[in-house]
């Protein structure tokens, strides 16, 4: 798949057409039309990286996709076993996850996710 496929179906999932795409980011009205036929600099491939919210490996073909701020699964990452998850992906006013941090949302998410997300809820409700 070349760069311009890549951007097209990246338009096509957020329901935008590469007409509005290019006015988004500043470009003219045809740049991203014309990048079947020629490279984008490494300024603009940052640009149009960033506004997909994808990496520039990928906009060229060599990662998969997957958004560079994909969402993070909180229960799922306190269920795990897996401590490389807490160390790569989580911390504590900037520093690494004690063990007790570990164990501490381990527990929260764990025993008491229910509880915790009907308090969200009765919150929400009671600010309408």
């Amino acid at each position: 798949m070349t760069i311009s496929e890549r951007i097209k179906e990246l338009a096509d999932k957020q329901g935008k057409s590469l007409q509005k795409v290019s006015e988004d980011l500043g470009f003219g009205v045809n740049y991203l039309y014309r990048l079947k036929n020629q490279q984008p600099t490494a300024e603009k491939l940052t640009l149009i990286a960033d506004y997909f919210d994808v990496s520039v490996d990928y906009l060229l073909g060599r990662a998969e996709a997957k958004p560079i701020n994909e969402p993070i699964d909180l229960a799922e990452v306190a269920n795990s076993d897996d401590d490389a998850i807490f160390d790569s992906i989580l911390s504590a006013g900037g520093r690494p996850l004690t063990e007790k941090d570990k164990a501490m949302i381990k527990l929260v998410f764990a025993d008491r996710w229910e509880e915790l997300q009907q308090k969200a809820k009765d919150l929400k409700d009671s600010e309408k």
